[in-house]
This record gives structure tokens, sequence and C-alpha cells, in this order.
């Protein structure tokens, strides 16, 4: 069944053509929003080779690539643009500010107007470039954008570089459900659903349903025709190179499931990682099952299962044995990233639906609750184009795009019982139990 996240509304704008003399005069605030941050490649060339989107500002030399610069109003607003901008020799190009487009010769390095602006509403504007005429080998070098606004008015974008957030600002703002687990008896199993709405599952999308103190478990869009399921378990040594980990801190991997990848993974942490390659569908419901349990050793195992609907069973994606840890389950939680910067531009959602919690005395306990947040990205208000919430018996959430609605970081959620659904686990039956 075709299902739908909240609908991204159009944000109301009038473009008017010419730049007033009094863009940086009394009672007006300048911005300088920058490309490095701010900035996409939302059609070009390499959409013909089934390569998707980029990072703006790359080598501007072709008429068929557009760049999109995007930023944030928090109320309707008259702006003043104008674009930071270099040319090798003279150029012609075309700036579409919101669907209403101005021509403009460039010539030189300097700054070039491109109009005044009414903003009707508060949320993202979009400008986009586009060269079409140009005497040199590239239209220009285009540093950033230019916002003159009033005093009131507050932007919103990615600021700077510091902490690559450059970086971390085109993947987007990284959303979290936090979950509140039973009180009472330790927590030993964790079982969640996800369903992707068709359209809602873009190239670099992780839609993370398991997730737990040390790690976290879903699934992925790698690429055009790849997708897998990926589960990871951190080192407690903290280091983002995994050849920095000495051997007492290594992850073991333990067993995996016919067809499993098992290896390492670092770059943001780094501990034991395994991933099965999978065209899981949008549309579909997927369910997801951990199991963390102390060996009585000092150490902590950490196994992951997938369900199969066509197959109608479950299968062991990896278990992992983590040194220097002694618990069970705690912190679940699960989140939706996206881990591609040039799709930061492009939404995706998930539904995340019916989570339980098994105690260690095989009681399950139904899961209801949980509390929105939000990562640095988000939480700077770099970027704001984020939002979750509760759809009936789901919880959603949903990010990149750059589209208007915004749910507050820290809201805390309830969704609708689901107890006739609570999970029929034989877990004996379990490979890898």
């Amino acid at each position: 069944m075709h299902r739908t996240l909240f609908p991204v509304l159009p944000l109301a704008l009038v473009l008017v053509p010419f730049l007033s003399s009094a863009a940086n005069g009394e009672g007006a605030k300048v911005w300088e929003v920058p490309m490095g941050g701010n900035a996409y490649v939302t059609k070009a060339v390499q959409e013909q080779s089934g390569r998707r989107g980029g990072r703006g500002m790359g080598r501007w030399d072709s008429a068929d690539t557009v760049q999109s610069i995007y930023f944030r109003v928090d109320r309707p607003a008259e702006l003043e643009l104008s674009l930071k901008a270099r040319a090798e020799g003279e150029a012609r190009i075309r700036a579409t500010v919101n669907g209403k487009p101005i021509e403009k010769d460039l010539k030189g390095a300097g700054e070039v107007s491109l109009g005044k602006v009414t903003v009707r509403e508060a949320g993202y504007v979009r400008v986009d470039l586009q060269g079409l005429k140009k005497s040199g080998e590239t239209f220009a070098e285009v540093e950033g954008l230019t916002v003159s606004a009033p005093e009131a008015v507050e932007l919103n974008y990615v600021q700077n570089n510091e902490g690559n957030r450059f970086y971390w600002g085109r993947r987007g703002p990284s959303v979290h459900l936090g979950y509140s687990l039973p009180k009472g008896e330790p927590v030993e199993w964790f079982y969640n659903e996800i369903t992707v709405p068709e359209g809602s599952d873009p190239i670099g999308s992780y839609f993370m349903s398991n997730g737990f103190g040390e790690g976290y478990f879903g699934m992925q869009v790698n690429g055009p025709e790849e997708r897998r399921i990926l589960f990871s378990v951190w080192s407690p040594f903290t280091t983002d190179n995994p050849k920095e980990i000495p051997d007492d801190h290594k992850i073991t991997l333990l067993k995996k499931g016919e067809g499993v990848h098992g290896g390492e993974f670092g770059g943001e942490g780094s501990g034991g990682q395994s991933y099965w390659l999978y065209p899981w569908k949008a549309g579909e419901t997927y369910r997801f099952l951990n199991r963390v349990k102390p060996d009585g050793q000092g150490s902590t195992d950490y196994t992951a299962w997938f369900f199969l609907p066509e197959k109608k069973e479950w299968k062991l994606i990896a278990s992992f044995k983590r040194p220097k840890t002694d618990k069970h389950l705690t912190g679940a939680h699960s989140f939706l990233e996206n881990f591609s910067d040039r799709q930061g531009y492009i939404t995706r959602g998930a539904l995340y639906g019916n989570q339980w919690a098994c105690d260690v005395k095989g009681e399950w306990h139904e899961v209801t609750e949980a509390r929105f947040t939000g990562d640095d990205i988000a939480q700077r208000k770099y970027r704001m184009d984020y939002a979750g919430g509760v759809k009936g018996k789901e919880f959603f959430m949903k990010n990149g795009g750059f589209f208007a609605d915004n749910v507050k970081l820290g809201s805390q959620f309830q969704r609708e019982s689901t107890a006739a659904k609570k999970p029929k686990v034989d877990f004996e039956k379990l490979e890898g139990f």
C-alpha cells in the first residue's frame, strides 16, 4: 500500500528584477551564504550515467548544469540578493529564485545584483544558477550569496566549515527517536518495524531501526541497484581509525549469516561491521530484532536478525562480542540520516512502528513513547529541514530536501498501541541464538 509522509509545501515568493540602492542601508542586516555548505549540483550531465547531484561549487563549464543555493528565513520578509562571483572572461547566466528567472552578465570579479525578493512565509529560499554563454572555459567561480534583510529576520544556513561542517551540512540534519524502555527487569531483546514510503528512499539514505548504546541495525540505499541490511557495533576504544584499536578492545565477529559480509568500519567511531546485500523495497514493512546479552566474563554479545517476508523466517545477520562491556540492552533508538553529501537536497523519510522490548525473563513490553532529537547540524539550526512525530500507530521521521515544515527538537511523542501485534518469536529456533 502506498503511504506518504507530510507533504512539502511550496514557499510563496515574488521576485522584483532590480536591486534597490538601499540594500545595505539603515535597518538592514547582511548575510553571507557560502557555497561550500549550502549549494548542490541539482542538474548535471552525470544524470545520464545514473549519477544525480553533486557538490556546489565545482567546475562550472556546462550549460546543462544547474547549481542550487539554499537558505531559510524565519518569517515573511523582503530580501535583496547578490552573488559574489569571478568570471574568467565574459559570461551570461540565469538566476532563478524559487521559479522566477532573471538573466545577468558577468565580467571580472565582484558582486552581481539578483534583485529584490518578497518572501510570503517562513521557509527555504532556493536560488538556481545556470550558465547561458561564456567567452572563457568556465562561466564563473561563485563564492557565495549575499542576502540583505531587515534586522528582525533570521537566516538559517551552514555558516562555516569548522569541524568539517560544510560536509555535514551538505549531508543534512540527522534525526533520532529515543524510545522509553520498560523499567524493572533488564531488557535483552528489542523489536521494531520500518516502512519507507514510495519515493522517500533516495541514494544515501540510512533508515536505522534498532539502535542501542553500542551500535545500530537498519537498512541503507547504497546505489541505484544496491541496498543493504547493516549491523554494526562500536569498539569501547574511541577512535575513527580501526587500526588504532588495541587487541583487547577489538570487536570479535562470532557468527554471520549466509552471504553476509563481516569486517571493520571507521570514520564515525570504529568497530565491527556486517552487511547483507538485499533488495528491500519502498512501500513494504520490514522487521528487525536484536539481542544484547552479557557473557558472564566481562564482555557482551550483540546479535541481529532480519525477517525475510518472502520466506517468512528470521535471517541471522551477525553476532559480535564487545569486550570490556557487561550490560543488557540500553539506549533503544532509531535514526534517519543521509550519508551522501551529494544528496542532501532530496527529502527522505520513514515510518517506525510496533516497537517491543523483551526482558531477561521472556516478558514482552510494548514501547509507545519516544523523544525526537537531532545532530549537531540540527541543533545549531544550520539545517532545519527535519520533522518527526506520530501518524496513528507509527512514529515518523523525515529530513533533507529543504522543506518548510519543522518539528521542535526534544518533542515527546506517543503512538497508538499495537498490542494485537506483539511479536511471536521462537528464540531457540533463531540461527545464532
